[in-house]
């Protein structure tokens, strides 16, 4: 039976020269990089050869990257660092109510220290509006949330213009960058943004690791704390390893963006038009902004059925999906995503995330929209 991975928003499979740049890291170095002796010295150089691509990648400066353990992490620095520090200017915050579980969470537990929180609607195609946000916005808003492309539906918000509208009022702005890092062109000096989250194993890089942009001259408040790694914002021991499979990641993705574009938009098309052959276009429904989308990841409903049945009976074929984020897809809950998109209930009941990546081929996509008329014409 073919063994098919079509969830690659969730993790992605690591790279061969990462894993390769990893156990070179791993057998051959053992210092610590905050050791003054030669061991600690080249362990140093390898955490800062590493942020030193990440952050040539991103456009910024190496002393603007923070290495977390990844992107929730990465997320839960960036608003209780920001809003601990923005404090005495105000307690009010903005988010959107399709954030991925890692802000939302986060913000609920800002609520509970006395926080105002106002969680952003989203209209069909799951795109915050600009002028929701700006009716949002008080005295003393401190902080804005907004993620940059949606984990489940692909759908990239207008970034550009919230930022814009938060530095016309001296608002932190921060951005959950974490699925658009290697989909979407980032240059964190030329947006108008404060802290942005990213993500290793979402590139094809180690899961365990990942980085916080923090603009320079703006101070958060450590969440760890020990010694003085990452400039006293995070403290711990570097996953010199990880960081180094990170670095690597990055290297790999900015020299073939394009290329992974067009890979995925293939793929993309390969799997809507042979569904659309096999069981017809009325049959399904593509879910999330159609032009201003991620490449790799598709949402479709198909109303005829459910989505737990759906993914049992495809994962029973060797292939794997998902119901929107993987922190949540294990459970029966509906997503909070696309109920925030107000979608029809047979719709929101039978969706399935399909991304895909690196090991993929456009026979994958039509092998398992094959699959799909199977399944859906025994059901039916």
């Amino acid at each position: 039976m073919k063994s098919i991975y079509l969830d690659h928003a969730a993790s992605t499979p690591v790279h061969p020269e990462v894993a390769e740049e990893m156990m070179r890291v791993m057998t051959g170095q053992y210092g610590n990089a905050s050791s003054v002796h030669a061991f600690g010295r080249a362990a140093k150089r390898t955490v800062s050869g590493a942020r030193d691509r990440i952050a040539k990648f991103l456009g910024c400066l190496p002393d603007e990257i923070v290495f977390t353990a990844g992107g929730t992490e990465s997320d839960n620095l960036a608003l209780f660092g920001a809003a601990s520090m923005r404090r005495s200017k105000g307690n009010h915050i903005i988010t959107s109510s399709i954030e991925h579980h890692a802000v939302l969470h986060a913000c609920e537990e800002l609520e509970k220290e006395g926080f105002r929180v106002t969680y952003l609607p989203v209209d069909h195609t799951g795109r915050v509006r600009p002028e929701d946000l700006e009716a949002a916005l008080s005295e003393d808003t401190i902080l804005i949330s907004i993620m940059y492309a949606n984990n489940e539906v692909g759908t990239i918000q207008p970034i550009e213009e919230i930022g814009r509208i938060a530095r016309s009022r001296d608002i932190l702005f921060h951005v959950d960058a974490v699925q658009a890092l290697g989909a979407l062109p980032i240059n964190c000096h030329e947006l108008p943004v404060d802290m942005m989250s990213f993500s290793a194993h979402k590139i094809n890089g180690p899961q365990g690791v990942g980085a916080l942009y923090v603009r320079k001259g703006l101070v958060i408040a450590p969440r760890l704390h020990g010694g003085l790694q990452e400039k006293k914002r995070r403290a711990g021991t570097e996953n010199m390893a990880g960081i180094a499979g990170f670095g690597k990641a990055v290297e790999i993705a900015s020299r073939q963006m394009e290329q992974r574009r067009e890979h995925d938009l293939r793929l993309r098309q390969a799997l809507i038009s042979t569904l659309e052959q096999k069981i017809g276009r009325d049959a399904f429904v593509i879910n999330g902004h159609q032009e201003e989308c991620l490449p790799h990841i598709v949402n479709i409903s198909f109303p005829q059925s459910d989505t737990e049945t759906l993914l049992m009976n495809l994962d029973m074929e060797g292939i794997a999906a998902a119901s929107g984020s993987a922190c949540t897809s294990g459970s029966l809950e509906l997503s909070h995503v696309l109920e925030a998109m107000q979608l029809p209930q047979n719709v929101l009941r039978s969706a399935i995330r399909f991304s895909f990546g690196l090991g993929n081929t456009t026979e994958d996509m039509e092998y398992t929209a094959q699959k799909i008329e199977t399944i859906l014409r025994r059901l039916t």
